[in-house]
């Protein structure tokens, strides 16, 4: 099993995609384990700030969020520029008052969609939580109870139209996959930029002993 370190080296070796920042995808079918693995990478990059797309999507619009994350964070990053994030209340339906988000040396993305095809462009390194969709969404839906279960409908059906148009595996650079002791990771390919690559090798891992 291999700790997120062994990751974090591959991201600060990465040359900065988003002004001087190096702005690192955590993608994945929900309830695979990103904010998980995105927090673990976070502290192993000595505490990188982490952006949740969650913050960013509403209940009308769950994936209708890039030019949210454009506009307060990826321009402004661009431009030097501390980002603005205004985070959206799940509970309240309405979005907070924006906070600073400094450019720091590396910034963490996670949630679906955060390998999509208006994103890559600005990424270093695009990482993909290795689960079945089922199993995924299986498992969000037990965390988070029968209460929610309508909600998780919806979702998981968005989500399949989300990825059946716009899909982020076939971009990733590293797979992931949470085990019982910590995570198993392969790279899947060169240092070539996230947008323009094209998959060499077969998809995910061999099957688990």
């Amino acid at each position: 099993m291999a700790e997120p370190d062994a990751i974090a080296a591959l991201v600060r070796a990465a040359a900065p995609s988003c002004g001087s920042v190096r702005l690192i995808g955590v993608d994945g079918h929900a309830g695979s384990g990103k904010s998980t693995f995105a927090a673990r990478l976070a502290a192993a990059l000595g505490g990188a700030p982490v952006v949740h797309l969650d913050d960013l999507a509403t209940h009308e619009e769950f994936f209708a969020w890039t030019h949210r994350l454009r506009e307060q964070v990826l321009d402004p990053f661009a431009r030097g520029e501390a980002g603005r994030l205004a985070v959206y209340d799940w509970n309240a339906r309405r979005f907070g008052e924006p906070t600073p988000l400094e450019p720091a040396p590396v910034v963490i993305v996670e949630g679906v969609g955060a390998g999509r095809r208006a994103v890559r462009p600005w990424l270093a390194l695009l990482v993909w939580m290795e689960m079945a969709a089922e199993a995924s969404w299986e498992r969000g839906r037990r965390r988070d109870g029968t209460a929610l279960s309508g909600f998780w409908d919806e979702w998981t059906a968005a989500e399949m139209r989300h990825f059946a148009a716009d899909p982020s595996l076939p971009y990733a650079d590293v797979l992931v996959r949470q085990g019982q002791e910590g995570y198993e990771w392969r790279q899947r390919r060169d240092s070539a930029p996230t947008a323009h690559r094209s998959v060499t090798d077969g998809d995910g891992f061999p099957p688990p002993r």
